[in-house]
């Protein structure tokens, strides 16, 4: 029997405690929480048999362990028995079906307008893993689980402390330094998964050899990195904070690189101009063609052919 997809939207902190039986949070745009289950070692999510999405107007924080069940974000689908940490950006939906999580679970929760005016505002948007899909989340080691759960319980005994005029400020500053840790240990996890980093530049290289082989770059244009990203199965911040993590490149600087070795090829056949090397590599303007190839190689189109024919 085909179960329908029940939709949720929250369009406040408050009101995502009230549908999951929570108290009403102590800060309308902050809320924190640690949820631990006496009676067994796992909880199911409400009304967790159906397939549910959940839309949410804030961002979520979220330390637990699948247990079993379905997560998923657009097609693909989540899973993981060991410490994970879980980031979700306002407006990005997640599906969830028959989902049981650990006993013990972290979560924080705050609203866009709750860093407003402070330096996380900027802080957060470099931070590209709010945008990563669900199967990209952060897997931890034992050691590092264990020091974010000591930020999330200092976050959480400051949320409940009688709020005065330090509180914010001291949740911001334990929240920048939770995101750090998880910024570094992040870059941990691309580095140990190298067999898989160097996967990802094979098939974005396969791609993008694909795309030139049947004439896309001239038809088509210089394909832009959230359709490679889409080909691949991936978010487009996480293949490019993946290939930077390997390369030192991000996925633009890969593509250009990409363009300027096909370049070198098409400028050195007979007859070729320069105009049509460029249209053929998918640019609209050869200037724009010129001025790349002359950062990458260091010389111009005109003065790259003179020295290799002659």
């Amino acid at each position: 029997m085909h179960l329908e997809m029940k939709e949720l939207i929250f369009k406040s902190i408050g009101a995502f405690h009230a549908y999951s039986g929570l108290p009403e949070p102590e800060n309308p745009l902050f809320s924190a929480l640690h949820s631990v289950s006496p009676e067994t070692d796992h909880h199911s999510c409400p009304e967790s048999h159906e397939p549910i999405s959940f839309d949410c107007d804030f961002y979520i924080i979220s330390l637990k362990n699948i247990v079993s069940g379905e997560l998923e974000y657009g097609r693909t689908k989540y899973d993981c028995s060991k410490g994970t940490l879980l980031f979700t950006a306002p407006r990005q939906k997640l599906t969830h079906k028959n989902l049981v999580i650990s006993a013990e679970a972290y979560h924080l929760a705050f609203h866009k307008d709750f860093i407003l005016g402070t330096e996380l505002h900027q802080q957060i948007k470099q931070y590209t893993f709010f945008e990563y899909r669900v199967n990209e989340a952060l897997h931890l080691s034992p050691k590092e689980e264990t020091q974010l759960k000591t930020i999330f319980q200092s976050i959480e005994a400051e949320y409940h402390n009688n709020q005065d005029e330090f509180s914010k400020a001291i949740i911001l500053s334990q929240l920048a330094t939770l995101l750090k840790y998880s910024d570094r240990y992040y870059k941990r996890q691309f580095l140990h998964r190298k067999p898989m980093n160097q996967s990802m530049l094979s098939r974005f290289t396969e791609v993008l050899n694909a795309y030139f082989e049947e004439g896309r770059l001239a038809d088509e244009g210089i394909p832009k990195v959230d359709w490679i990203a889409e080909k691949l199965d991936v978010s487009h911040r996480y293949m490019s904070d993946l290939l930077k993590a390997e390369t030192g490149k991000t996925a633009v600087d890969q593509i250009n690189l990409f363009l300027v070795a096909e370049a070198k090829n098409l400028l050195l056949a007979p007859n070729a101009s320069i105009s049509q090397t460029a249209y053929q590599l998918g640019f609209e303007y050869p200037q724009y063609f010129s001025r790349l190839f002359k950062k990458k190689t260091g010389m111009s189109p005109k003065v790259y052919i003179e020295t290799n024919l002659n």
